[in-house]
């Protein structure tokens, strides 16, 4: 099901419902059938900067319109949307299928496996659209792969832009482990007054 976009972000927090690529582990997006080796990164970008590519896109090779990105998260996350910003002239994804927390997913694969959630896209060139996942279907997710199989006719599929709608759920493990060091400090890293000739003493 696709949304319009149809309240003004002065009001509304956009950048706050849409801030799921800052909880993206960029260095492992990767995308199958790109023209453009570590094009797919270029995709995440805040909500206010949706529409501005820089001139850098995910393109599939010329004759084969179908894509699949694969997008880890460096926490588990809920996601409640998903925003799809396509090129013009027939190159738009014109369809979507989701898998979630499976890794390695080849388009043999997704051909013959049943996705979480499947979608009809529309053209999204100004970004108005967003289309609803099943919520409870998307909860705990560490990894998403999206599966884009056909366009508007090109012969080749753009995407300008992802957007993820949704919250993280736990920090992340490294993260986590400095708290319980902290929690449990180490006396000597940790210096009294008289140690360090003034001041407030830690504990």
């Amino acid at each position: 099901m696709a949304c319009s976009h149809d309240h003004s972000c002065e009001d509304h927090n956009c950048s706050s419902d849409w801030s799921l690529y800052k909880h993206i582990d960029l260095s492992k997006v990767s995308a199958l059938n790109e023209a453009v080796p570590g094009s797919a990164k270029s995709v995440f970008r805040s909500w206010e900067q949706r529409l501005n590519s820089s001139g850098a896109f995910l393109e599939s090779n010329d004759g084969d319109p179908e894509l699949i990105v694969f997008i880890p998260f460096t926490s588990d996350v809920k996601i409640k949307g998903i925003s799809i910003v396509g090129g013009a002239d027939g190159t738009s994804p014109s369809k979507m299928r989701a898998f979630i927390n499976r890794e390695g997913i080849d388009f043999s694969d997704a051909q013959s496996m049943q996705p979480v959630q499947e979608w009809d896209l529309a053209e999204n060139l100004q970004g108005v659209l967003e289309y609803q996942t099943r919520y409870s279907k998307f909860q705990s997710v560490g990894n998403l792969t999206l599966h884009f199989p056909d366009n508007f006719g090109a012969d080749t599929g753009q995407i300008h832009y992802i957007g993820l709608k949704g919250e993280a759920t736990q920090l992340k493990r490294d993260v986590a482990v400095n708290i319980v060091y902290e929690i449990m400090p180490n006396p000597s890293d940790h210096k009294t007054r008289a140690e360090t000739g003034g001041g407030v003493s830690e504990v």
